[in-house]
């Protein structure tokens, strides 16, 4: 009788131990979400005081006016009736802007998962006239640091603004371990372990060539484009099209996957995106149908693009998000009269371009600062000037003046006497 409670009692320490090795909680360091919920994203919208630059973006110009998004945050607008005194006159806060589109006067932005229309029929009261909502992909930031694992996203709480290092208490299933959901970066896009949760990362790179007598003009970098009755808006693999007829009350028509896309533009009824290999054409005569007309390849590389006259003009730089492949150059394209057809005809070599301009004969290249070409001999570039030592990232050129946006803020440069281009305004970047 002994022998057999010895051995149920093996049997309940056995059955214990195991019991035990089913669950258990463990404390961990990891990247748990912030969110804006959506009630408050959706009310967010409004003019306040003026701000500092800190994080300049993407830029669009308008009627004497610039408008720079704060990257994330909203965007500040400055008027440039004086040019030589530009006026840092108010901000519009939108959370969640990256890229930005003007048609007439209305300002289109993207606010995380919704598209904003903000009515700009009196500048010095700018209001959110329409709202799409959930009209782009669910996205998330990346972390600060990437070497812990994230908690499960959650978007029925709202939209995810960062994330917050702190320890989490878990219960594990020894089963599966480990038990939290962990990211991976592929391809730019964050998606979550066990089919939890997938979503686009942000990216802080995009509008185009407008299209219009009303349209703004916008910088290189862009990923808004306005053509005909239409607003284009790319969101690294898919082209999300808007028919703005009536440009206050947006209605979505529809999208079109198109591969690793970084910047948009648009010129001559197509639609030109700068892609990691290469620039790729799309002939936008039917603009709701979008139809591939051809692609130009180069080695992995970050590249915005600008077309004129027949040529299109590709800076090519180094960059953690484009690869790590050592090229740093502006290639010069030319291209047939139906885009099908390119040969390169010059290869500059650069430091590390990223947006550029064109007017007439006249390349402006944000590369290790600025740099002036006349562009009069495409095989032989000549330079006009160049403005070192300054950081920059994108560049608007229009009748005689130059906008540059950096990280040392923006600049106005005057170039209607090309032998005598001169800065007349700046306002810095704040360093926070």
């Amino acid at each position: 009788m002994k022998r057999i409670y010895n051995y149920l009692f093996c049997l309940l320490i056995v059955g214990a131990a195991t019991s035990c090795l089913d669950k258990y909680s463990e404390e961990l360091l990891m990247n748990s979400p912030v969110y804006l919920d959506y009630t408050t994203l959706r009310s967010s919208v409004k003019q306040s005081n003026p701000r500092d630059l800190v994080h300049p973006g993407k830029i669009c110009f308008k009627d004497q006016s610039l408008f720079v998004v704060e990257y994330s945050e909203g965007i500040h607008l400055i008027d440039l009736s004086d040019p030589a005194n530009p006026q840092n006159k108010a901000f519009i806060e939108v959370p969640g802007c990256i890229d930005i589109a003007i048609n007439d006067h209305f300002l289109y932005a993207d606010s995380y998962v919704d598209l904003v229309v903000i009515d700009l029929s009196d500048i010095n009261h700018p209001v959110e006239k329409t709202r799409l909502q959930d009209v782009f992909p669910y996205t998330v930031p990346v972390a600060d640091n990437q070497t812990i694992p994230y908690t499960a996203v959650d978007q029925s709480k709202g939209v995810v603004i960062s994330w917050e290092a702190k320890k989490e208490k878990h219960s594990i299933d020894a089963s599966s371990y480990p038990p939290y959901p962990i990211y991976y970066n592929t391809a730019s896009t964050w998606t979550l372990d066990e089919g939890a949760y997938s979503g686009l990362a942000t990216s802080n790179a995009g509008t185009s060539g407008a299209s219009g007598a009303s349209f703004g003009k916008s910088g290189s970098m862009a990923r808004f484009g306005l053509y005909d009755k239409y607003l284009y808006a790319v969101n690294n693999y898919t082209l999300y099209m808007f028919n703005v007829e009536n440009a206050g009350a947006p209605v979505k028509d529809g999208s079109l996957s198109v591969g690793s896309v970084e910047t948009l533009f648009v010129y001559d009824a197509h639609l030109f995106f700068g892609t990691p290999n290469g620039m790729m054409v799309y002939d936008i005569a039917i603009p709701n149908t979008p139809v591939y007309v051809q692609s130009y390849w180069h080695i992995t590389s970050c590249d915005p693009v600008v077309v004129q006259d027949g040529y299109a003009y590709i800076t090519l730089r180094t960059g953690t998000n484009c690869q790590n492949n050592a090229v740093n150059r502006l290639d010069i394209i030319q291209c047939s009269g139906d885009y099908s057809q390119f040969d390169l005809v010059n290869s500059v070599p650069m430091t590390q371009p990223y947006g550029l301009g064109i007017d007439g004969n006249r390349l402006f290249v944000c590369d290790a600062g600025l740099k002036v070409y006349d562009t009069s001999d495409k095989t032989q570039l000549r330079m006009l000037a160049s403005f070192p030592n300054i950081q920059t990232y994108d560049v608007i050129p229009a009748d005689g003046y130059l906008f540059m946006v950096g990280d040392d803020g923006f600049y106005l440069y005057d170039y209607s006497d090309i032998s005598n281009i001169h800065v007349i305004g700046h306002i810095p970047v704040v360093k926070q």
